[in-house]
C-alpha cells in the first residue's frame, strides 16, 4: 500500500489527469481508459485510489472549482477599493475566450448537477461562493460610499452572477458573444444598478 503522503500526490496527478482528459474529449465521451491514458497508469491502477470513474470526476469537479474560486478571490483581495475589486471580480469570472479548457470544463460539470447529489452540491456551492464574493464587494461599496445602488444589493449581486454564468457558457462555446461584449455589457449594467467600474 502507498504510503499516505506518496496516496496524496497519486491521486492528485489522477485528478489533474482527468482534469486534463476531460477537457480534451469532454465528458461525455470521458471514459476510464481516457484518464489513465493521460496519467500514464492502466486502469487497474487508478482503481487502487477511486471507485470508479464518478469517484475521479468528483474529486476533479472540486478540484477545478478550488482553482477558480481561490485564484480568484486572491486577485479581489490585492485590489484597493469596492470599484478596482468588483472590476476584478467580473474579469477573472469570466472565460479567457473559447479555448478557456477549465472554464468550459466547469460548465461541462454544470451538466452534471442534475444527475449527481455530489456534483449538485458543487455547483450550489461554486454558486454560493459566487454570490458572496460580489455581495461583499457591493456591500464594501455601500459603506464606503462609492456606490449608489438602485436596487436591493442581493438582486444586483444575483445579477451579476447570472451575467457572467450566461455570458461565459456562450464564449466557451464559441458563440456570437465574445470576451469584449460580455465584459461591455456587464459594465452597462454594473453602472446602471449604481456600482460603475473604474474606466
Amino acid at each position: 500500500m502507498a504510503r499516505p503522503s506518496t496516496q496524496k500526490q497519486r491521486r492528485r496527478e489522477v485528478v489533474d489527469a482527468a482534469l486534463t482528459a476531460a477537457a480534451e474529449h469532454g465528458l461525455r465521451n470521458l471514459s476510464l481508459t481516457d484518464v489513465a491514458n493521460q496519467a500514464g497508469v492502466t486502469r487497474g491502477a487508478l482503481l487502487y485510489y477511486y471507485d470508479d470513474l464518478e469517484a475521479i470526476l468528483v474529486e476533479a469537479h472540486a478540484a477545478g472549482m478550488e482553482r477558480v474560486g481561490a485564484e480568484r478571490a486572491a486577485l479581489v483581495s490585492q485590489q484597493q477599493g469596492a470599484a478596482a475589486k468588483l472590476a476584478t471580480a467580473v474579469e477573472a469570472g469570466l472565460p479567457e475566450g473559447p479555448d478557456d479548457a477549465l472554464m468550459r470544463l466547469l460548465y461541462e460539470f454544470d451538466v452534471l448537477a442534475g444527475k449527481s447529489p455530489l456534483h449538485d452540491e458543487l455547483v450550489q456551492r461554486l454558486y454560493r461562493e459566487q454570490l458572496e464574493l460580489y455581495r461583499g464587494i457591493l456591500a464594501e461599496g455601500v459603506a464606503g460610499g462609492a456606490f449608489a445602488l438602485t436596487g436591493p444589493l442581493d438582486d444586483i449581486a444575483m445579477n451579476f452572477v447570472a451575467l457572467e454564468d450566461a455570458y461565459g457558457l456562450h464564449i466557451v462555446a464559441g458563440g456570437s458573444i465574445t470576451l469584449d461584449d460580455a465584459r461591455r455589457a456587464i459594465r452597462l449594467f454594473a453602472e446602471q444598478a449604481g456600482a460603475p467600474l473604474p474606466l
